[in-house]
């Protein structure tokens, strides 16, 4: 039976199923952020919603406070230096961050930029609300 339902099964699937596996068995902060990375990049919202929930009943009540407040009250910190690009990094980065995060990261980058990069930043962002 299993090996009928693994020839059916996505190849995204099968990259987090092993992503899980491997995360389990290194337990380090960086097999758990590599198991976001995977999640985010192979499965849908609603894919890790449905995973969340399943994972957050099989704990308490305080668990789940536990490790809700983890997730939302801490943020998820710097921006690490970025493996691709700047821009993918930062958008990904972006989608984890908790808004007050995202906010001061971005008043302190622009207040950090030179006059003229700043001009062209705020044509840019004007520019596309006006679109």
């Amino acid at each position: 039976m299993s090996k009928t339902l693994s020839k059916y099964m996505p190849d995204a699937y099968k990259r987090v199923a092993r992503t899980v596996g491997y995360s389990l068995l290194l337990t380090d902060a960086d097999a758990w952020h590599g198991l976001t990375v995977v999640l985010t990049a192979r499965l849908t919202p609603q894919e890790r919603a449905a995973m969340a929930w399943a994972v957050l009943r099989s704990l308490t009540p305080e668990q789940v406070v536990d490790v809700a407040q983890a997730v939302l009250l801490n943020g998820v910190g710097a921006p690490i230096a970025p493996l691709t690009n700047h821009m993918d990094e930062a958008a990904f980065w972006a989608d984890m961050a908790a808004p007050d995060e995202r906010e001061a990261y971005c008043l302190a980058s622009f207040e950090a930029m030179p006059f003229e990069r700043q001009a062209a930043f705020l044509d840019f962002v004007q520019g596309r609300l006006a679109a």
